[in-house]
């Protein structure tokens, strides 16, 4: 694609330089990371291709107005920002970058299980405000727990493999995977139910859909394992916020890590701010490992879908 005949592409939300570079080999290239959703449905006519990460929302507005554009590319995994929908009415390809942060993700959730175990937030800001406080912060160790994970893809996978090395017994629900899928990544196979009331620690990798909407609500609280701790870095609104600071407040669940939540930011909250919450601001996939995979993968896919080529990760 030469001259002024080039597609354009319009890269909405912050990507990789070497994404941005990729790109801009083939197609006409205009970065503008800041772009409100009024100039964003201005604009969107005079599109071919649109990248976007989790900031910009493509609603059935911005589909139903972008005239030439082909392909949506989606830094990172999930896409509860596209309205697939109204994409599929105006024949839009959308894709992904499904691998490029499962590294990233799943270490954060290591880290914030064992945050969670030693008390490590809380032991730096006691240590910076002058407190020795060695005895008050008895800890558990993860060696011999049994974490559970609801949905065991690719990043479920990883933090097996990475618990398994610490000594943990890791079981997992995933109705898309048979036992033996489950078996090969190390996984114990059970149903839900008993992944609740069995698990000390429960770490969640479910994208956001209705079916997973609140799929962590007051009843599944209730039945899990008194003294629970539990992880997010999938997505807010897969845990019922409420819900969770009830169990937090009465003692049923011992700690939660969330890098995920359901308005972001959620701004001051009494559960960002329980003492037995660690809360992150949405970094799960911010490496610059990550970040540069993300960027060089949803490039490839747009060209891909640009040119005709074969499309690694189509979502619709």
């Amino acid at each position: 694609m030469g001259g002024s005949n080039r597609k354009r592409v319009l890269v909405a939300d912050e990507i990789a330089a070497a994404g941005v570079e990729k790109l801009s080999y083939a197609v006409r290239v205009d970065v503008r990371t800041d772009i409100d959703p009024r100039e964003l449905l201005k604009v969107i006519p005079d599109y071919h291709a649109l990248v976007v990460r989790s900031r910009t929302r493509v609603n059935a507005d911005v589909a139903a107005a972008a005239a030439l554009l082909q392909v949506i590319g989606r830094a990172g995994v999930g896409v509860d920002n596209i309205d697939l929908d109204a994409c599929k009415q105006h024949s839009i390809t959308v894709v992904n970058s499904p691998v490029a942060a499962s590294i990233a993700v799943a270490e954060l959730t290591l880290a914030m299980m064992l945050s969670l175990a030693r008390s490590v937030p809380l032991a730096d800001a006691e240590m910076k405000r002058g407190a020795w406080s060695k005895k008050r912060l008895k800890g558990v160790e993860l060696y011999g727990k049994t974490l559970g994970l609801i949905a065991v893809g690719r990043i479920g996978t990883e933090v097996a493999r990475r618990a398994i090395a610490l000594g943990m017994r890791v079981i997992g629900y995933d109705p898309y995977l048979s036992v033996d899928q489950m078996r090969s990544r190390n996984v114990h196979a059970v149903s839900m139910k008993t992944l609740l009331s069995t698990a000390e620690y429960v770490s969640i990798h479910t994208p956001l859909t209705d079916d997973t909407h609140h799929m962590i609500d007051g009843p599944a609280i209730n039945s899990m394992r008194d003294g629970v701790r539990i992880v997010c870095t999938a997505r807010g609104g897969v845990i019922d916020e409420a819900a969770l600071l009830t169990g937090l407040e009465s003692g049923k669940v011992a700690g939660a890590a969330l890098d995920v939540f359901e308005i972001e930011p959620p701004g001051s909250s009494p559960l960002v701010e329980h003492p037995h919450v660690i809360a992150t601001p949405h970094i799960g996939s911010q490496t610059h490992e990550a970040q540069e995979r993300a960027g060089l993968d949803v490039s490839a896919e747009v060209i891909a879908a640009l040119t005709g080529a074969e499309l690694r990760w189509k979502v619709v």
